[in-house]
């Protein structure tokens, strides 16, 4: 299976370093094109905003013909955005290269995941899933530190540079292996945005996004959170706990979720993400903030494909508009979190008490994830009744139908 996956996996790097990675080079970015920190931050917004629009709007629509076709334009648009970044000569050409960016990152990772859980034997959707979930988290915890370190050695346009090269990589990986690719069978017409109608789906969207506030957002203010607690020395530690934490996690929750369903992890990644916040706001000890770190980094990002299991398993044909509506409300939970800190620390919060405050959408969240384990034990027929004819007798996600060139693929 990692044969046919790892060019996906690549890709989601690639995305994964693109997203963050404009976090360590802010100033000298803005240095550069001679404007602010807070117009750069703007970059941020754009790529965040164009993301969510386009994975759900149109990720749909460019599979209808070919998977490898999809994907390699969605990588084409995510690699001419970043180059048009890298390349950018004023404030004006700089925010729209990140619409451009976020636009084909957007339809990526809702195109990349559907195509690696078709590519994947039943038994091992999960772990193909959790694999696309693996290279994003990768390449978001490379991001910061990657950026920083060829932004103050070489500049921030090589920082640009080398999303560019890896995205190129997988471009290419992608085009050799095109004739091994499924092609998804996506429902044909209607909007995008009816999948959202299935309650299951509306509060599992919504849960996302609460989880995208509470671990990613948070995480903007992990270095201040640890200053503000007198553990300034370890913030450099505590960000690389994180970033193996959410490694590791998404690299390993990829078997239980085949062997015992999302059920029981749907209420367990949450409660601990919750537990981390209260170990971090009641202990001021670097081992038990590494620790806790370490959880939250694992929790947050296994709750991803774990979401995406819960909701897509049972809908195959509906799939892809599924995960690209999770993933922008993922992103755009971020995107809130960071802007809530930041409020929260304008209006005179302390950074060490931001913890307390992410448990607010951490506990909302793993309601929704309860209700949402409940409706599927349960069954509902409401919900659940109509959403199983959309897949094969047995519920799972449909036989992929070979590429158009004529090759057989492998999938079930």
């Amino acid at each position: 299976m990692m044969r046919r996956i790892w060019p996906l996996v690549v890709a989601a790097i690639a995305l994964g370093i693109d997203a963050y990675v404009l976090a360590g080079v802010l100033p000298r970015i803005a240095d550069s094109l001679a404007t602010t920190v807070a117009m750069i931050g703007l970059g941020v917004t754009a790529f965040t905003a164009a993301y969510a629009v386009a994975g759900p709007l149109l990720s749909g629509r460019l599979t209808r013909g070919s998977t490898a076709r999809a994907l390699l334009i969605a990588l084409g648009v995510f690699n001419l955005g970043n180059l048009v970044t890298t390349l950018a000569p004023g404030i004006e050409v700089f925010l729209v290269s990140r619409v451009i960016a976020g636009a084909g990152a957007g339809i990526l990772t809702a195109v990349a995941t559907a195509t690696a859980a078709a590519i994947a034997a039943e038994r091992e959707r999960g772990r193909a899933m959790a694999m696309v979930t693996f290279g994003l988290s990768t390449g978001t915890v490379a991001g910061v530190p990657v950026g920083m370190l060829l932004g103050q050695s070489l500049g921030w346009r090589w920082t640009m540079g080398l999303v560019v090269v890896i995205g190129v990589l997988s471009m290419a990986a992608l085009a050799l292996r095109a004739r091994t690719l499924p092609r998804l069978d996506a429902e044909a017409g209607g909007p995008a945005i009816r999948v959202l109608r299935t309650g299951r789906t509306a509060v599992g969207v919504l849960a996302a996004f609460l989880l995208g506030v509470a671990s990613l957002g948070l995480y903007t203010y992990l270095l201040p959170m640890a200053e503000s607690a007198g553990l300034g020395d370890w913030g450099l530690a505590l960000v690389w706990a994180w970033g193996i934490g959410g490694v590791s996690g998404s690299a390993l929750v990829g078997r239980p979720l085949d062997r015992y369903g999302p059920r029981p992890l749907l209420l367990a990644l949450p409660a601990l993400l919750g537990l981390s916040f209260v170990l971090v706001q009641l202990v001021a000890a670097p081992a038990a903030w590494l620790i806790a770190a370490a959880v939250w980094g694992a929790a947050g990002w296994a709750s991803v494909p774990t979401l995406q299991q819960a909701l897509t398993g049972d809908r195959p044909a509906q799939a892809m508009p599924i995960i690209a509506f999770q993933m922008a409300a993922m992103y755009l939970g971020s995107a809130a979190g960071s802007a809530l800190g930041s409020g929260l620390l304008g209006a005179g919060a302390e950074a060490a008490d931001l913890a307390a405050w992410a448990l607010i959408p951490a506990g909302l969240a793993l309601v929704l994830a309860a209700w949402i384990a409940l409706a599927r034990s349960k069954g509902r027929p409401s919900a659940e009744g109509s959403e199983a004819k959309d897949g094969d007798e047995s519920g799972g996600y449909p036989r992929a139908r070979p590429a158009a060139c004529g090759a057989t693929s492998s999938a079930p």
